[in-house]
């Protein structure tokens, strides 16, 4: 998806600057959509539905596309990228966008048959085809990915369970009431959810046959879906003799330690910084296009990434979820909070030195955006913080 809208800032300038731009993708299929994933493991969308552009799109603009066939190394003395096939194909300047994987676990068992992550369009499918043949799934990790996993195969008709080593669901996002709201509603719905555990090992001869937990506790499982966080996808980088921590490093203009290779999403990082959500990746793609255009002299730009509060907006088996900033409190914020029990909706609030700190929402998210501005712009709130809890509309009524 970063890819791809680095490839649409770049189309969008009065002339490309490029005169021959090539994709090369180890997926069979041009860009698509991995958030509507999820929509369709639930069955609420086709695969089809999925694509960003149609293949005409990349014809028009000259873009030559070469899929199925992954890059096997970089060769940065030569400036060279060779796939797995035998394939050449020389560069002037290179940009690495090779995302993530399901990050591995370490336990025993995670090879046999059943086993399954949940990044792309093949593990999807594999999901789908399992769901038809088998009643028991057993999901590994209480973010994002887990929940949307979990529901989608529920929605497919298997019994459902899902494992959370953190305190909550939702752990990165919500707050503990936030976490235990999302858990209940869940459980309504008919997925069996434990917190604080963790799997030791999953058991089996050729096919996952059930998950052994750290309280000896052993659950039956035909499908075991590890959704427990992500491991850049920084190989191709670090083999090329890249600078590499956790990621691929890169500096404000999204360049490497080479000068003429770039990164930009999952794959990269930035300071300290690696990324798990798509927002930061387009605004990546917003400065690299302009960086790469500056690059063969098109413009002169002063284009710089700066990471910025990024708000997480979601929505869980129709629930709407919504967080920015900070989520928990501490010994230097104060907590707003308001709680309907009647429509299952909450909102926290947390300020610090008269500027909001930090939202949580659940269950109504409309207010979130205008939340953040607070949160990214540093308003004082004084004027208005007895009826910020309450939204804009309040708010600007008093100020």
């Amino acid at each position: 998806m970063v890819a791809q809208r680095l490839l649409e800032h770049l189309c969008e300038r009065p002339a490309l600057p490029y005169s021959e731009i090539v994709v090369l993708s180890g997926e069979p299929t041009s860009a698509y959509n991995r958030i509507l994933l999820s929509s369709w493991l639930a069955g609420d969308a086709e695969p089809e539905s999925l694509t960003l552009k149609p293949d005409e799109w990349f014809a028009e603009h000259g873009i030559s596309l070469r899929q199925g066939n992954p890059v096997s190394r970089i060769d940065p003395d030569q400036k060279q990228v060779h796939t797995g096939q035998g394939h050449i194909e020389s560069y002037d300047k290179l940009v690495l966008a090779t995302g993530s994987r399901s990050a591995s676990l370490g336990l025993k068992g995670e090879g046999l048959e059943g086993v399954v992550g949940f990044r792309d369009l093949r593990d999807t499918r594999k999901l789908i085809e399992i769901s038809q043949r088998n009643r028991r799934a057993v999901v590994i990790g209480g973010g994002f990915l887990g929940l949307e996993a979990a529901e989608g195969l529920r929605q497919r008709g298997m019994s459902v369970t899902l494992l959370h080593r953190g305190s909550h669901l939702l752990n990165r996002q919500l707050d503990d009431v936030g976490g235990a709201l999302l858990a209940r509603s869940l459980t309504e719905r008919g997925i069996s959810i434990q917190t604080r555990t963790s799997p030791v090992a999953l058991l089996g001869n050729h096919r996952v046959r059930a998950v052994q937990l750290n309280n000896n506790t052993l659950i039956s499982a035909d499908l075991v879906v590890i959704a427990a966080g992500i491991t850049p996808n920084s190989e191709l980088g670090n083999e090329a003799g890249l600078d590499c921590d956790r990621a691929i490093l890169v500096d404000g203009r999204l360049q490497t330690s080479d000068p003429s290779i770039f990164a930009l999403g999952e794959c990269c990082q930035f300071d300290n910084l690696t990324f798990g959500l798509v927002d930061p990746g387009y605004q990546q793609a917003r400065v690299l296009a302009e960086v790469l255009s500056e690059v063969v002299g098109e413009t002169d730009s002063s284009a710089v990434y700066t990471p910025d509060i990024t708000p997480t907006k979601l929505k869980i088996s129709g629930i709407p979820i919504f967080s920015c900033g900070q989520t928990r409190p501490d010994h230097n914020t104060e907590s707003v909070v308001w709680q309907d029990h009647s429509t299952n909706r909450y909102c926290r609030l947390l300020i610090r030195n008269q500027t909001l700190a930090g939202a949580v929402l659940f269950g109504e998210t409309r207010d979130g955006p205008w939340y953040t501005e607070q949160i990214q712009q540093a308003t004082d709130i004084s004027d208005f913080r007895s009826n910020l809890v309450f939204g804009p509309a309040y708010c600007e009524a008093l100020a």
